[in-house]
């Protein structure tokens, strides 16, 4: 699996929310609505998710294992950092 591209759409307002991201895999498939979120720890991504009818929030499309899921984080996080820093330019 290949991420080929990603879009980094910046949040406006304040909060823990940074960015909304959509990826492509393989030129194939697309991701929409991964969020780009500031914790205590620094930056994670949250997969999209839908609020199920118990009232909790269930992931849409997710990694099936954490190297995976490291893998895609990385890769976001790395895109992220490159929008901020073209904006302070």
């Amino acid at each position: 699996m290949n991420i080929t591209d990603v879009r980094v759409r910046k949040v406006a307002k304040e909060g823990k929310m940074k960015a909304v991201v959509s990826i492509t895999i393989d030129d194939e498939f697309v991701v929409h609505d991964i969020k780009v979120i500031e914790g205590e720890k620094g930056l994670f991504i949250a997969m999209p998710s839908r609020k199920a009818t118990d009232g909790d929030y269930r992931d849409v499309a997710h990694p099936i294992n954490s190297g995976t899921r490291e893998r895609i984080q990385n890769i976001i996080l790395t895109k992220y950092e490159e929008v901020l820093a073209a904006e302070a330019e």
